[in-house]
């Protein structure tokens, strides 16, 4: 039986970081808990008060397709490489000059949210497509490929 997917950042500034996957994704908050208008009338339902109410963000796909981003916060930052990354399919199909270069505009675009570029990796056929590997404002590795 197939399982549905959530992908866990810890993480400084969960609204922050939700905000930026969100813009490279193309994903969005969810809606808030039926029969509330807004999550800070939910949160408020529930109690939770307003220093504590950055301690959680999800996104989600429009879609339903992709797996749910939960990021939540901890109190250590990051101290070494992922061991898992995200990569972010930006040029599908595409290979040689036409894919570095679409990957090059995705990557100007997230630079421009928030990302730092760490590395280009040249095409190296035949396995080798070529990717460029960036991390998110909080320090994680992903690649655009």
């Amino acid at each position: 039986m197939a399982r549905n997917v959530q992908i866990t950042f810890d993480c400084a500034d969960p609204a922050a970081l939700s905000a930026f996957w969100a813009e490279v994704l193309g994903y969005r908050l969810p809606d808030p808990p039926g029969g509330f208008e807004s999550w800070d009338r939910a949160l408020d339902a529930m109690g939770v008060p307003p220093e504590r109410r950055n301690d959680a963000s999800a996104v989600v796909d429009p879609e339903g397709a992709g797996p749910r981003l939960f990021f939540q916060k901890v109190p250590e930052g990051k101290s070494a490489k992922n061991r898992v990354h995200l990569d972010v399919r930006a040029a599908p199909g595409l290979d040689g000059v036409a894919r570095m270069s679409a990957l090059e505009a995705e990557a100007g675009r997230l630079v421009a949210l928030g990302a730092t570029r760490v590395a280009r990796h040249e095409p190296a056929p035949p396995l080798g497509a070529g990717h460029i590997v960036l991390t998110d404002p909080e320090d994680n590795e992903f690649c655009l490929d």
